[in-house]
């Protein structure tokens, strides 16, 4: 699979439809435009990859918009160098931005499958700091907890609170939040070990956070 002009071009004018719907933090565009986001999508979708929509990907979940991805990255207000858990791999392009914003990524699919999928496209393009796991994301990562950031994928139906005690003190969770059609995004912030803050934002549509792992 290639990159080309096409593809980069095709980039550039998604980050201006991106900007025009309200994303301003310049370095999420910017990462935007330099991960080629049809390595994550099957083949068949072509320059289609780079439309503000999701795709279906294996195991019944999907690809998010590009707008969902850049909301939840500016959401989470990113620092280089920051430790940020990530629960729903994937495809792995939320990780891939998550990496080319500076971060230490590690992150958790259920579907094996879609993991070792998510693990070998993110290693082809050079991520190696994003260190892919199977596992149930509702029990998050304890032995390599605390996290600076958490970035939660799938539709909450609660929020689970093994993540929150694997959060740094002023460290923010973005996570949307409900059953049902439509999603509530959040953004918490633990404020001391037993104190947390909560922010409201717009609502979206994900697959749902399921427990347990398939196979």
């Amino acid at each position: 699979m290639h990159d080309t002009f096409r593809h980069q071009g095709l980039r550039k004018r998604l980050v201006g439809e991106l900007r025009s719907l309200g994303i301003k933090d310049e370095a999420v565009l910017k990462a935007i435009e330099k991960i080629p986001r049809h390595f994550f999508v099957e083949s068949l979708f072509g320059d289609d990859a780079y439309e503000n929509k999701p795709f279906s990907i294996d195991c019944g979940q999907t690809i998010s918009n590009p707008f969902t991805v850049a909301y939840q990255s500016e959401l989470l207000r990113l620092e280089k160098g920051e430790k940020v858990l990530e629960i729903g791999t994937g495809s792995g392009y939320q990780a891939a931005v998550l990496a080319e914003l500076g971060a230490d990524v590690y992150s958790i699919e259920r579907h094996r499958p879609l993991s070792d999928r998510a693990q070998k496209v993110l290693q082809h393009l050079g991520y190696n700091h994003v260190h892919t796991f199977f596992g149930d994301g509702f029990l998050g990562l304890p032995d390599i907890a605390p996290f600076d950031k958490i970035i939660i994928t799938a539709a909450a139906p609660e929020i689970p609170k093994a993540l929150l005690q694997q959060l740094k003190i002023n460290g923010l969770m973005v996570i949307p939040f409900g059953e049902g059609d439509v999603q509530q995004m959040l953004r918490i912030t633990r404020l001391s070990q037993t104190e947390f803050e909560k922010e409201t934002f717009e609502e979206f549509t994900f697959v749902p956070m399921l427990k347990g792992v398939q196979v």
